[in-house]
């Protein structure tokens, strides 16, 4: 009986090993790709300030059109 336990055991502590191996690479390529993604974002931001900065200031955007 005590053998049968142990390789019980051995059995569960392998399958362990290799879900903790296969969720620990998911982690890695989600890393990966979130800091991709952050810095797209941060590309992003500073094309879109740098456009910004482009466009020709209107003087005043929250005033009420003529007709009111």
């Amino acid at each position: 009986m005590d053998e049968e336990r142990l390789v019980d055991i051995e059995m569960r502590l392998a399958f362990q090993e290799d879900t903790i191996e296969r969720l620990n690479d998911v982690i890695c390529r989600q890393q990966e790709l979130l800091d991709r993604l952050l810095a797209r974002c941060d590309m992003l931001g500073t094309r879109v300030r740098e456009l910004a900065d482009k466009l020709p200031d209107e003087g005043g955007g929250d005033e009420r059109p003529p007709h009111y």
